[in-house]
């Protein structure tokens, strides 16, 4: 298109250009231009040109569709919608913008509209078949639930303003309270992890609970903690403890591979924590022999095998200081 093309005070249809804009779309410079409604709009030169457009969208369009006059739909109710204005057609298409009882403003065809198709701007769709339980002041841990809001999340679950008891206010799902999912604000979180440290027991960097409680890892390649399945087919086992890994073996077979690490596990994190209580059941009766007598549990392999070199043992006896 040229770009010295003026088109300023011509008239196009029902348009009349009135300046050129620092806009363009697909290419194409950009027009400001008033309709003979009052309206005005924004229009490139192809379509100004070509005439594709020759009025705001107020000139109701004859289409074999819709048959010789489009009807006028505006102010009535379709479900949640309500038809506000009449905007420009779109394929073929009679298109209305229409307020939801939400709130929201929402596009829809006529044809949309007029056959059900369409009854809201998407917010029904999580309201269906959910209603809102009534659970205003009913208590979920520190959590009292005040009022329902309006908001829902992605699944259809309302928010719930609720007022915790350390004062702060927040919104939850009503699914996540029903399920014990939010019990505080986060304070209640924050509250455990400073106890945590003081409820567990660290000796060299190993903390005893997770011994206790250890669970299979999804960082291996095999399934089963500590054995991982390599590129020649074998199975390599290996074990920590203190910071520190330790070669089991390499393994032709899956389950001898397991059968080795459990036999690790027994010797290396089982006697550690059958010692450190032990020690700790000593250490409650005696403090200051357990100033003296810190727990010792060391690893070494000598030959393939693992060496266990500790200070507890079964005839171990609680010395008695004068």
């Amino acid at each position: 298109m040229n770009r010295g093309l003026e088109l300023e005070g011509q008239r196009f249809g029902h348009l009349t250009v009135l300046k050129r804009l620092d806009e363009r779309e697909n290419r194409y410079i950009m027009w400001l231009c008033r309709c003979d409604c009052g309206n005005e709009i924004k229009v490139n030169t192809r379509r100004l040109v070509r005439g594709t457009v020759d009025n705001c969208g107020c000139i109701l369009e004859k289409t074999a569709r819709r048959g010789p006059v489009a009807e006028d739909l505006t102010g009535q109710r379709f479900g949640k919608l309500v038809a506000v204005r009449r905007i420009r057609s779109q394929n073929g298409r009679t298109r209305w913008e229409c307020r939801c009882d939400c709130g929201n403003i929402h596009i829809v065809t006529a044809h949309a509209l007029k056959a059900g198709k369409c009854t809201s701007c998407g917010c029904s769709r999580y309201e269906k078949g959910r209603g809102v339980t009534d659970i205003s002041g009913q208590k979920f841990g520190r959590l009292t639930a005040l009022y329902h809001t309006d908001k829902r999340s992605k699944k259809g679950s309302v928010f719930w303003h609720c007022r915790c008891d350390c004062g702060n206010e927040v919104e939850v799902t009503e699914d996540g309270l029903l399920h014990g999912n939010y019990k505080s604000c986060g304070c209640l979180r924050q509250e455990i992890w400073k106890e945590l440290p003081g409820q567990l027991h660290m000796v060299d960097g190993t903390c005893v609970e997770m011994l206790e409680k250890r669970k299979h890892r999804s960082d291996n390649t095999s399934g089963f903690r500590g054995i991982y399945h390599m590129n020649n087919g074998k199975y390599r086992a290996t074990i920590g403890f203190k910071g520190k890994r330790f070669y089991i073996g390499t393994f032709k077979n899956y389950e001898d591979a397991v059968q080795a690490r459990l036999e690790a596990e027994n010797t290396i994190h089982g006697g550690f924590v059958q010692a450190w209580y032990t020690w700790n059941s000593l250490a409650e009766k005696d403090p200051k022999w357990a100033e003296e007598h810190p727990l010792v549990y060391e690893i070494e392999r000598v030959n393939g095998e693992f060496q266990v070199i500790t200070n507890m043992n079964r005839q171990m006896e609680l010395p008695v200081h004068k």
